[in-house]
């Protein structure tokens, strides 16, 4: 197997586009798709402070190694969860990442600033945990990309991810979450811009880009996520992708391209009629939003204010 560009030994074959990569041609390649995503799509200008959504696993920091080998100025965010062994080690991997880089990690704990945890905080309100974990992060992030005055906030989905949603929303017609898929959702009253550059690559790819990069990510999936149907629509295309190369980047991108504007008026419809959550500030439709009333019914509490800069989010500067 010989790479495609410089016809030396190949490390990864990637069948959607009939190419072999060595391992220097395939971190060419990541970039280049990387880059493309980026300006095809505007979702960030080189002057724009970046934050990184961070997990610990191998798209999150695959996503923040590149925007820093692209010459961005990003800074990464991690949310405990309070899932036992499993959250305690995706934050090392954050943290030793970060660390390793003399980049900046900044983290808030659920469990510590909250008073509960996605296990018991899901149970209290009848949320599957994949619910709960999802809204808490969506909150979170956002709060954190706005406090802290950031352009841009980068989530690490991949192609596999958009593929497996859209499959999911589709095949139960979810017009309004149709019309907000998208590798860009820009910035409005109380929602930070949120871009996906890596929709152009695969999770295979960003698990080969961490191998060969020698970044250590967590591995395992969370334990909370058993039976997530996210999961199975995954597994179908998989299938699919095997006997049909390139399917999965198909049919995203042409939803994207053919279909998605079709949906973009009911998704601008569910967005307006939005006000200051009663609690915390944050949009909601009226009254109190969506995570105020998690943290309630999960016996938790609003942060204490603390002397930092983000207030209940915790700054680590690493050197």
């Amino acid at each position: 197997m010989k790479c495609v560009t410089c016809r030396g030994p190949a490390v990864i074959d990637i069948r959607r586009q009939n190419a072999n990569y060595c391992v220097d041609h395939f971190f060419e390649q990541c970039r280049r798709q990387v880059t493309k995503a980026i300006d095809e799509w505007k979702m960030i200008e080189p002057s724009d402070r970046v934050l990184v959504a961070v997990s610990g696993g191998k798209d999150s920091l695959a996503i923040w190694d590149l925007l820093i080998e692209l010459g961005y100025q990003a800074d990464g965010f991690y949310v405990g969860l309070g899932i036992g062994e499993y959250s305690e080690v995706s934050h090392s991997h954050a943290a030793a990442f970060a660390e390793s880089r003399g980049l900046t990690l900044l983290t808030v704990d659920i469990p510590t600033s909250y008073g509960y945890d996605i296990p018991t905080g899901s149970r209290a309100a009848r949320r599957a945990p994949c619910s709960a974990c999802g809204l808490s992060k969506r909150h979170l992030f956002d709060a954190a990309a706005l406090e802290g005055g950031y352009d841009v906030l980068v989530t690490g989905h991949n192609l596999d991810d958009e593929a497996a949603v859209l499959f999911g929303n589709t095949l139960h017609w979810h017009t309004e979450y149709l019309g907000r898929q998208l590798p860009v959702l820009p910035a409005r009253d109380g929602f930070p811009k949120k871009v996906k550059p890596l929709v152009r690559l695969t999770e295979r790819e960003t698990a080969a880009y961490c191998l060969l990069k020698g970044i250590d990510y967590l591995v395992d999936e969370c334990p909370m996520a058993v039976g997530n149907r996210h999961l199975s629509y995954k597994e179908a295309l998989n299938d699919i992708e095997v006997k049909s190369p390139g399917a999965k980047h198909s049919f995203y991108f042409g939803f994207l391209d053919r279909a998605s504007k079709h949906f973009a008026p009911e998704a601008d419809e569910d967005r307006e009629g939005l006000e200051p959550c009663l609690t915390c500030g944050a949009p909601t439709p009226s009254g109190t939003c969506a995570f105020c009333r998690l943290v309630d019914r999960a016996g938790g509490h609003q942060p204490e204010p603390v002397p930092v800069e983000l207030g209940a989010i915790r700054t680590r500067t690493t050197s």
